[in-house]
């Protein structure tokens, strides 16, 4: 018998920003781990590169390289001052018991079906990678810096921009968990939907702003979820000019504490696709 039914993946994943969406933002956390005022750094040091055309991530990189050259010998930014930042930078409320709760969700709505994690980040990974809830995650993808012989920071070795946030959407979709140039190539190649691990439709997204709209847009194209993090209750389209294409499933705050909306919104994707999931179970006979 020969079934017309799409081909099966008992995988669901999860896919978060990290700055602004599962903590609060981690370049002012350096700086203030630096001794400096957030706000002053960013108009003295931040925002003068900005406006004399760099990009946002660079720039980012540049003022702490900067920072850590003017600084004395032994008072140096190295990857053990990331570290020490990351271990204490707490996520936004409900963050750290949510992981636990979505996987519950998911064998609550069926059996069977595996919950992944992923972060996605075009802020500093070596601070998420240092974080309480990195052990959650398959992978995380973000920007890094490259270290001297003595640990101290004097490049930008990788980075990940809002237009590349996509690329780590089939990254996943396709079971790569690294990001070599022969995966860079890899993927965009074709691939047939039943040699996929998980197809798009299999992924929710949530981010803040700007950096995740290419996302937004790759899913909605795609039959995945998206979810929007409002920071300020502000009018968040509107201020993101976000296009008919970028629009969200849902749009709600960062808190993830039991009963919020933002974990009524996570548990109800996850339930969705479960049942999804085990519509097209029934479908292929499994």
């Amino acid at each position: 018998m020969v079934h017309a039914t799409q081909p099966v993946s008992n995988v669901i994943a999860i896919a978060f920003d990290f700055d602004d969406t599962l903590v609060p933002d981690s370049y002012d956390a350096v700086i203030r781990s630096l001794g400096h005022e957030p706000k002053v750094f960013r108009e003295e040091r931040y925002h003068p590169l900005l406006k004399a055309g760099w990009d946002g991530i660079p720039a980012r990189f540049y003022t702490l390289i900067e920072e850590s050259k003017r600084r004395p010998e032994g008072q140096r930014i190295t990857s053990e001052f990331f570290k020490t930042v990351g271990q204490n930078h707490d996520p936004f409320p409900g963050v750290p018991k949510m992981f636990d709760r979505l996987r519950q969700c998911c064998r609550d709505s069926s059996t069977g079906i595996d919950l992944e994690f992923y972060l996605i980040t075009s802020g500093f990974v070596e601070i998420a990678q240092n974080t309480a809830i990195a052990k959650e995650f398959t992978a995380m993808w973000g920007c890094e810096f490259h270290y001297n012989e003595s640990g101290e920071i004097v490049h930008l070795k990788h980075d990940v921009s809002h237009a590349e946030k996509p690329r780590y959407l089939h990254y996943l979709s396709k079971g790569i968990h690294s990001h070599s140039e022969d995966n860079l190539l890899f993927a965009y190649d074709d691939v047939a939907y039943d040699e996929l691990r998980l197809p798009l439709s299999q992924i929710i997204y949530v981010g803040d702003g700007t950096s995740d709209l290419p996302c937004f847009k790759l899913l909605n194209a795609n039959g995945g979820t998206s979810i929007g993090v409002n920071k300020d209750g502000s009018d968040w389209a509107k201020k993101h000019e976000v296009s008919k294409s970028q629009r969200v499933d849902n749009l709600v705050p960062a808190d993830y504490s039991e009963g919020s909306e933002m974990m009524t919104s996570l548990c109800l994707a996850v339930e969705s696709l479960c049942k999804r999931i085990q519509l097209r179970q029934l479908g292929t006979g499994e």
